[in-house]
């Protein structure tokens, strides 16, 4: 797809669980080395910079070395809480190399659903972003529950960039944008790159969960799409398989599916 995205500059970027893993539900060092390396270089750029990043969970359960077993609600907020001390560790020392300080970020979807804390809370990353850091934002996992809970980071994603008046959304996941229909079932699926609008029809060809390292499917992603371009925030859905593409998303030649924002009266 041909698309003239360089003049966007605050830009929110959401890493799927499948985008930070290996199969085995373990980090995927080397992916996030290049991931954040493109990341670096596009803060270098001019851009700023607001990733909502999956993965707590993951470095919790390898920490503990439970990786692939069944865990409770509460077991699995406890190796969340684990998890987030590695996972903005390994940020933490991979920006580090180029030069590029981070800010942790938990939030609770009832911190956007009242004012005051939503008003603190978008100050608090306000100011990050005019230090030059880099926030790193994630639902905190370890006190969430069903009230509270944003239910994937595909929302939060959404909510964030309302919080600090994106310009885009990138979303990060483990396919390359909306099809048709299921392409893991049918070779014949089509991508639709451009919506310009989201009806019922683009919702039909949702459908599915995510995959089984993430809590996602398509669905949400519409979801959050919507809500998106619904507040003027532009989205895109691009396979984060290989990171570099984040350089084609701006030299205005990529795959994925763009979410056309509407226009705010």
């Amino acid at each position: 797809m041909k698309l003239d995205l360089s003049a966007k500059k605050r830009i929110v970027i959401k890493l799927g669980t499948s985008t930070l893993t290996h199969e085995s539900g373990l980090l995927n060092i080397r992916k996030i080395e290049k991931l954040v390396k493109c990341l670096a270089d596009l803060q270098n750029s001019g851009k700023q910079l607001v990733v909502v990043s999956s993965g707590a969970i993951g470095c919790g359960l390898a920490k503990l070395d439970l990786a692939g077993k069944q865990l409770t609600t509460i077991e699995k907020q406890a190796c969340a809480a684990v998890g987030q001390c590695e996972l903005i560790d390994i940020y933490d020392r991979n920006f580090a190399l180029y030069g590029h300080k981070i800010a942790q970020i938990l939030m609770n979807k009832d911190v956007v659903d009242d004012i005051p804390r939503r008003d603190s809370a978008r100050n608090t990353i306000n100011t990050i972003i005019s230090f030059g850091c880099i926030p790193i934002v994630n639902e905190n996992d370890t006190l969430s529950n069903e009230q509270i809970t944003f239910g994937s980071n595909d929302t939060l994603a959404t909510s964030v960039a309302r919080l600090v008046n994106a310009e885009l959304i990138i979303n990060m996941s483990d396919i390359d944008g909306l099809y048709d229909k299921n392409p893991r079932e049918y070779p014949d699926a089509a991508l639709i790159e451009y919506i310009p609008k989201i009806d019922d029809k683009i919702k039909s060809y949702a459908g599915g969960a995510g995959s089984k390292r993430g809590t996602g499917g398509m669905v949400t992603k519409l979801q959050a799409a919507e809500s998106a371009v619904r507040h003027g925030i532009p989205m895109i859905i691009v396979n984060g398989a290989n990171p570099e593409i984040l350089y084609d998303i701006f030299d205005g030649n990529f795959k994925g599916t763009y979410f056309e924002a509407e226009e705010i009266k």
